[in-house]
């Protein structure tokens, strides 16, 4: 169960910004209504996106994450944490670009609060044992996730 901003009671209350540092716990829920929580993937790198659906350059990357997502998976998960925006216009973006990773909404933005997110698209990459390993602000190439993945030890 959740505490105050989604945070799981126990956890920090904002993220370090040292990499290599635990990567906070926080459970949101998905388009579906079920509840995700980050520790669900403990054992298996984690790609965690903040977008908007207004966010240029989140359209424009959205491709490249569903496409390693579609030939990689399971051997990473994608969660793609919603600026807090209307769930109709979550979910006609996710169905325009045909999105299959869990895509979460933020009521309140709390959890990009706790990852400190100033701008978007921001990227952490957590790595199989909950630790930070990328912090990456700003749209992301191709290459860059790529790169990003493979320092992960997700092969493709």
């Amino acid at each position: 169960m959740a505490g105050p901003a989604g945070v799981i009671p126990g956890r920090g209350l904002s993220v370090s910004s040292e990499l290599g540092r635990p990567a906070p716990d926080f459970e949101l829920v998905n388009l579906s209504g079920e509840v995700v929580r980050l520790s669900d993937f403990k054992g298996r790198p984690v790609l965690i996106n903040f977008w908007a659906t207004w966010c240029g350059p989140c359209r424009l990357e959205m491709p490249a994450i569903q496409e390693r997502y579609t030939d990689l998976a399971p051997k990473f998960e994608v969660l793609a944490v919603n600026f807090d925006e209307p769930v109709d216009n979550v979910e006609v973006f996710v169905n325009e670009l045909g999105l299959t990773f869990p895509v979460l909404l933020d009521p309140g933005a709390k959890i990009q609060d706790l990852y400190r997110v100033r701008g978007y698209p921001t990227t952490y990459l957590v790595d199989a044992n909950g630790n930070i390993q990328i912090h990456h602000v700003g749209f992301m190439t191709e290459e860059q996730l790529d790169r990003y993945l493979e320092q992960a030890g997700v092969a493709g």
